[in-house]
């Protein structure tokens, strides 16, 4: 059962794709801030999913964290998500991401959870 207090937890190795020269958010060969954030959304994602019905999902729709500390190719990166509010559908959680040195960035996200095709066939229909 979906309940507060909830944790997951994802770990990747920093690869060049990571980078923000990779994404064009930086020039340097750097764990890039939009990669420690889709990392956090989807640790989010996935503490959440298996409690979902059939047909639900989730869409995240707020972000706010700092990235506070640089992350070299090579090295281990784990990111920790915690459901720590609930409001019918729209879900808050604690994200925090940490690398072999510490931690690397913290904040919060939030997603809304969805019916996939209606929220589908909403779109088809703009």
């Amino acid at each position: 059962m979906l309940r507060i207090g909830l944790e997951y937890e994802l770990e990747i190795i920093v690869t060049p794709k990571d980078t923000a020269k990779a994404y064009g958010s930086g020039l340097v060969e750097v764990f890039a801030t939009p990669a420690m954030i889709a990392l956090m959304e989807k640790t989010s994602l996935e503490l959440v999913t298996p409690f979902l019905e059939p047909g639900k999902n989730t869409v995240g729709t707020e972000v706010h964290v700092k990235h506070i500390k640089a992350t070299p190719l090579g090295q281990r990166v784990q990111s920790w998500a915690q459901l720590t509010e609930m409001d019918g559908n729209k879900l808050t959680f604690s994200v925090e991401a940490y690398d072999e040195n510490g931690l690397i960035g913290s904040g919060f996200h939030k997603r809304y959870i969805i019916d996939e095709a209606q929220f589908m066939a909403k779109l088809e229909n703009q």
